[in-house]
């Protein structure tokens, strides 16, 4: 895939990860629109890249799981810097503990997690489809592959998130429409952090499972490794390539997975 004059979008975008995956698009030569409901971080970050990078940089607030904000995203995007090529389905929250999760909070995980991921695929795929090529590029979680300790509706969400990138680059991706999934571990972004900072005993559980399980790395590093997989059209994306070997344990034997969980959750407690 080629980056350098392509248009690409990124969600959740006001820090972390997506502003890291935007800041290395525009270094390799992108045009980037930038979404984020936090409007105020949004454009500080927005006002950063475009003193780097005049004329290619477009920021829009909105929420990623809203149609209608959807659509005019791309077409603020399509309007100013052109057709869009590729997009990152890169917002995301962390949801509700275990079963004390209310209605609410699951509504709220499965449609930032998820749908949203749906419906910006619904507006853009048929145009790919028409022109022959383009990139979705979703962002899950290592817990989208294996499990959140502490936290249902975030690994039941992100499993949904893998689940649909998996069906995209099934029945698109031999016909131009490139897909990848970004499975991390921890990274230094707002939303670990909000992990570790709630008062709630499973919130923080999943905090401590998720530095405890391997580094922390740096967004601008794992946004590293998304370009790289970008450009060798590589569907999984695994920041922590011991999520790997984690997962080839759980698929040999899964009752053996589940029993390490248990005793690592028990670990995790005490």
């Amino acid at each position: 895939m080629r980056i350098n004059d392509s248009v690409a979008v990124v969600t959740g975008a006001a820090g972390g990860i997506g502003a890291a995956v935007a800041q290395r698009l525009l270094e390799h030569g992108g045009k980037v629109a930038l979404s984020d409901i936090a409007a105020d971080r949004l454009a500080a970050t927005v006002a950063g890249l475009a003193d780097r990078f005049p004329g290619r940089v477009l920021g829009r607030p909105g929420d990623a799981a809203d149609e209608s904000d959807l659509i005019a995203l791309i077409d603020s995007a399509t309007t100013t810097l052109g057709p869009v090529e590729l997009f990152f389905a890169n917002a995301g929250v962390g949801g509700g503990p275990g079963l004390a999760a209310t209605d609410a909070q699951w509504e709220q995980a499965l449609n930032i997690n998820l749908m949203a991921h749906v419906r910006a695929a619904r507006l853009l795929v048929p145009g790919w489809l028409e022109r022959g090529s383009g990139y979705f590029v979703g962002t899950a979680s290592a817990a989208g592959l294996l499990t959140q300790i502490g936290s249902a509706t975030y690994s039941a969400s992100k499993h949904a998130a893998v689940g649909f990138a998996e069906w995209l680059a099934v029945t698109y991706g031999d016909r131009g429409v490139r897909v990848s999934c970004l499975c991390p571990m921890g990274v230094d972004t707002a939303l670990l952090t909000g992990f570790g900072a709630d008062e709630a005993a499973d919130t923080r559980l999943a905090a401590r499972a998720v530095t405890g399980a391997g580094k922390v790395l740096q967004p601008l590093d794992v946004a590293d490794l998304v370009i790289e997989a970008v450009g060798d059209e590589r569907f999984l994306i695994l920041p922590h390539p011991e999520v790997g070997e984690f997962l080839r344990r759980k698929t040999s034997d899964h009752d053996r997975w589940i029993h390490g969980m248990q005793r690592y959750r028990t670990t995790l407690e005490s």
